[in-house]
């Protein structure tokens, strides 16, 4: 039996960490005593493995650990010098990039500089637009799970959008664009803050899918960030995407095959409107979004990813 390893991370986004630790290892997640956002530990309503360990910051320094896994860049600039003992900031480290580079997409240097370090990023697209330098990269795609007996219905006429505080984060994650394609077609929103922009309000992660089965179609209007969990975990259940052919998007959806991708709004809503109009043509679609899901993004393909990368880290 291959030894378990010990690893040291953040709470950084609360789905992908609860992905990332079926991954067959113990993680040590970081907390402080009000548990604000990014150290919140073992918390929230994920229900979490017992491989899974609140690691509160005054005990970090005595614990030992076989690898550091940093999640955004306070913890690589600051925090491992605020926290980590000298000997622990010489053990291996990994750095998960979640995101494409922001303040310029094509001349963005990672903050990361280091050989030393490995880089993971979720989508090929993040890592051709970050410039990494000198730091070794990697890509480890996604890989969710959805509650075995929910399966797509799609009787509800309506698609449904999931991101979080749209009304405050701007044109990045396609607040306007739903506004458009709100006003030509019954769609609602879901998420952190949705209230504020007529939604109906944050749906917890562990009922999000059952409750995303009835709704028609899924839309997401997001111009330019990583492929989301939300769309993938719909893909999963059979769900029909229609989403802006931006990002890793333009790799996962086949348009006209398991769903609809295109840059121009209006083509997605006249897609959308066929869709409500013919539930088999919904459903035919769903059917090989599932089938591509479950073939490129399954939580099995994902652990092993993440078992070897890890494992190839702390043998060096």
């Amino acid at each position: 039996m291959p030894q378990r390893l010990k690893i040291l991370t953040w709470h950084t986004h609360g789905s992908y960490l609860y992905y990332l630790t079926r991954a067959p290892h113990d993680f040590y997640v970081l907390s402080k005593p009000d548990r604000p956002p990014g150290y919140s530990g073992r918390h929230g309503h994920f229900p979490w493995g017992d491989n899974v360990h609140d690691m509160p910051i005054e005990r970090v320094k005595e614990t030992q650990f076989d690898c550091i896994l940093f999640q955004d860049d306070h913890q690589y600039l600051e925090d491992q010098h605020l926290y980590l003992s000298e000997s622990q900031r010489r053990l291996p480290k990994i750095y998960l990039e979640h995101d494409p580079p922001r303040e310029n997409p094509t001349e963005m240097r990672h903050p990361v500089d280091d050989p030393g370090t490995l880089l993971v990023h979720v989508t090929h697209f993040n890592a051709l637009m970050w410039d990494s330098g000198r730091t070794p990269t990697r890509v480890i795609e996604h890989g969710v799970i959805v509650p075995e007996h929910v399966r797509y219905q799609g009787d509800l006429a309506r698609g449904l959008v999931v991101v979080n505080n749209i009304a405050s984060r701007g044109r990045r994650l396609g607040g306007d664009v739903f506004a458009h394609a709100r006003e030509r077609v019954p769609l609602d929103l879901v998420g952190m803050g949705a209230t504020e922009t007529g939604g109906l309000g944050e749906v917890q992660h562990a009922q999000l899918a059952e409750f995303s089965a009835r709704y028609r179609f899924f839309f997401n209007p997001i111009r330019y960030t990583s492929l989301g969990l939300a769309v993938i975990e719909a893909m999963m259940i059979g769900m029909p995407v229609v989403a802006l052919a931006t990002t890793e998007m333009a790799t996962v959806i086949d348009n006209g095959v398991n769903g609809y991708a295109d840059t121009d709004v209006d083509k997605l809503v006249v897609a959308m409107q066929g869709l409500l109009d013919d539930p088999a043509l919904a459903r035919r679609l769903g059917d090989a979004a599932q089938a591509c899901a479950r073939e490129r993004f399954s939580i099995a393909r994902f652990a092993s990813d993440w078992d070897r990368t890890l494992r190839d880290v702390t043998a060096h």
